[in-house]
């Protein structure tokens, strides 16, 4: 008979993973063998190896290889811009939540895996186009419709006045980022401090509400 205190083991397989947490996994798995091999010479067996499953698991997850780089890239997305639902930059007033909203944009495109995958995409996309595709669809115009829909919500208040939201999305996309990016890009510097992406998110935002932000006139009574 068994001693009271004494503690029973769980009959059966031990518990697995759902399968949730089994794609962050094995996404974390895939970046890591991305960043180190290139898209074409990434192994599925390493990266199904790495994340500790079956590649029966992995591929009945993703499919494709393609499939994979997609939910990595959808997954960084997710992680920047977790904070800035409508609520949250609706109770922010309007260069505080500019800078709230170009912060997260820089600190996702000025990554040191945001420019690798940049470089992957832009040393492989020939060979495989799906690469471009999924980038531009998941980063470049994902990020774009945020930024987009947060301007266009501040003309409809009369706060700025912008007669294309989509193109100055461009504008403001480019004077937080392009620069520093690509000199990242080409090796000229070193990787950037956090503290220089919020300082430049600040400048940013104050030159460019200087340029659209609605002046009012006051009338004498």
């Amino acid at each position: 008979m068994q001693d009271a205190g004494t503690e029973k083991r769980p009959r059966g397989r031990p518990q697995v993973r759902c399968d949730d947490d089994t794609r962050r996994v094995i996404i974390e798995a895939a970046n890591d063998q991305f960043r180190k091999a290139g898209y074409a010479s990434a192994s599925i067996s390493a990266i199904a190896q790495t994340a500790g499953v079956s590649t029966k698991t992995l591929y009945r997850l993703f499919p494709a290889k393609a499939d994979l780089f997609s939910a990595l890239i959808s997954s960084r997305i997710d992680g920047y811009f977790l904070g800035l639902d409508h609520d949250t930059l609706s109770g922010l007033g309007l260069e505080e939540g500019l800078e709230r909203l170009i912060l997260a944009y820089g600190r996702l495109t000025l990554s040191t895996d945001t420019i690798t995958i940049t470089r992957l995409v832009l040393g492989e996309s020939d060979r495989f186009p799906e690469l471009a595709k999924v980038f531009y669809e998941k980063a470049m115009m994902r990020t774009s419709h945020v930024m987009e829909a947060w301007l266009a919500l501040q003309v409809e208040r009369n706060l700025i006045h912008l007669d294309d939201p989509a193109a100055a999305t461009g504008m403001l996309r480019g004077m937080m980022t392009m620069e520093p990016q690509r000199a990242a890009m080409i090796g000229m510097i070193d990787i950037i401090s956090d503290q220089q992406i919020v300082q430049r998110a600040r400048d940013c935002a104050t030159l460019f509400l200087k340029g659209c932000v609605v002046k009012r006139q006051i009338v004498n009574e």
